[in-house]
């Protein structure tokens, strides 16, 4: 039981930053879009509508521990790609630390990919 406990503590401390900016992103969808432009992304409003999908479903379903090992493996993914496209410039103040911080998170991602949500979860429930 005590295993399960602390997958849920996982997921749920993975989930909120995901949550969160994801919520933050459909709220102001045109401002992500401008912003993504100002960084030179294709397509803009489709990348922001893609990336607040991800970040925000994405959570979601961390959180609540359903298709939990996809929504890991495409959430690690999401953190290697963000590093790389929005922290990758080390000549900019603190990027080194947020580029490090994305890989981190994209391991934690890689761990629950592996091992599941475990029992306190949606997946164990339907399972």
């Amino acid at each position: 039981m005590q295993q399960n406990a602390v997958l849920l503590v996982a997921r749920i401390l993975l989930s909120i930053l995901f949550i969160i900016a994801g919520y933050g992103k459909l709220t102001g969808l045109g401002g992500t879009a401008g912003y993504f432009g100002s960084m030179g992304l294709p397509l803009p409003m489709v990348t922001a509508i893609i990336v607040t999908a991800v970040e925000l479903l994405g959570g979601l379903a961390i959180l609540l521990g359903l298709f939990t090992r996809p929504a890991a493996y495409i959430l690690a993914l999401f953190c290697v790609a963000t590093a790389f496209i929005g922290h990758g410039d080390f000549s900019v103040a603190g990027n080194d630390i947020h580029f490090m911080k994305n890989l981190a998170m994209a391991g934690g991602f890689l761990f629950v990919a592996t091992f599941g949500a475990g029992a306190l979860s949606v997946d164990a429930k339907r399972a």
